[in-house]
This record gives structure tokens, C-alpha cells and sequence, in this order.
């Protein structure tokens, strides 16, 4: 960040009165311009012993399969956005929305939420950022074509879960090595 975006003034990393880490604060009118993690919302939507995938028809990871999921909402609450994403990439409306898994991710600054569903009907088809969505038995999963880590520790998680039938809400951080 170089501009303030209330004032137009430049913006220097500096460490607030009262914090303790560095933020961008601008010179000319003193707004702190706080940074935050963005959160990414999505479901696991099942049918009978099928899961709905979407095949990504957007970067990154165009043309791979993975869960529909995506940035989170201002003024919307977690389950809604993961219900909304369902609908945007796979004309699903999601129902009996659970919290599930949840993955912090500070190396790219990104925290995911995930819930399992159904899908109302049963119903499904393709929405504007997917090239086609499909429901896949276990056996069926196209481990080698999923676009996401976070994607192939969910599936693999649920998959064992389900054959107990519990699900416990698990927290997960990965972490990166440095350079």
C-alpha cells in the first residue's frame, strides 16, 4: 500500500501507539490501514454416498476439480457464504449446512471454512465459474486432477469420518516452510 485510501496522502509501515506490530499508517491524515486474512467459504455438499465436485473455469488451477468454495461476503455470515458459493459454481442449493473443517493458512494470510450439506432435490448443474459439476463415488474421486491441497486433506478426512459417523469440527494449520 503507498496511497491512503481516504485521503489520497502516502502510507508508511510504522508501529501504531498502543500496538505492537508494524501497519501501513498515513502520513498526512494518520488513518491505520489494518490488513487482515481474507476468508474463503465452502461447502462438501453429498448425495446418498456421492460428492459434489465443480471443475474450476477460472485461475488458478483452471480445468481441476475441487469443492465449491470462494471469498467470503461483507454482511454475509460464514454458512451463507458457503451456501451462496454452492450456488454460484454449481447451481446446488445447499441445505442443512454443518461446520466441518476449518484451515488457517498464514503464509498467504487466508483462513477456509467448510461445511458439509446436502443439496435441496438432489439438483445440480454448472454456474458461471465452473466448466462442469459432477457428484463422485469414493472410488470415483479424481484424486490426481483436484486442484487445492486443502481440498484433497478434506476429502480424505471425510471419507474416514464417514465411515464412523462422527465428524468432529478439526482445525488445521499448514504451514510452509521458509526460504
Amino acid at each position: 500500500m503507498r496511497f491512503c485510501n481516504l485521503c489520497g496522502g502516502p502510507v508508511a509501515l510504522q508501529i501504531p501507539g498502543g500496538d505492537e506490530r508494524e501497519r501501513h499508517v498515513c502520513q498526512n491524515c494518520g488513518h491505520i490501514h489494518y490488513i487482515n486474512p481474507k476468508v474463503i467459504v465452502g461447502c462438501l455438499p453429498t448425495v446418498g454416498d456421492r460428492i459434489l465436485l465443480c471443475k474450476r473455469a477460472i485461475e488458478p488451477r483452471y480445468g481441476k476439480w475441487t469443492l465449491p468454495a470462494g471469498f467470503m461476503e461483507n454482511g454475509e455470515t460464514s454458512a451463507e457464504g458457503a451456501a451462496r458459493e454452492t450456488w454460484e459454481e454449481a447451481a446446488a442449493k445447499a441445505i442443512n449446512l454443518e461446520l466441518y473443517r476449518i484451515f488457517d493458512v498464514p503464509h498467504i494470510s487466508q483462513v477456509y471454512l467448510f461445511y458439509r450439506c446436502g443439496i435441496e432435490s438432489d439438483e445440480f448443474g454448472v454456474g458461471p465459474e465452473s466448466l462442469e459439476s459432477a457428484l463422485f463415488t469414493e472410488q470415483e474421486i479424481p484424486w490426481d486432477e483436484l486442484a487445492f491441497p486443502t481440498v484433497r486433506e478434506l476429502l480424505r478426512e471425510f471419507l474416514e469420518d464417514r465411515k464412523i459417523g462422527d465428524y468432529p469440527v478439526r482445525n488445521t494449520v499448514i504451514e510452509y516452510p521458509r526460504r
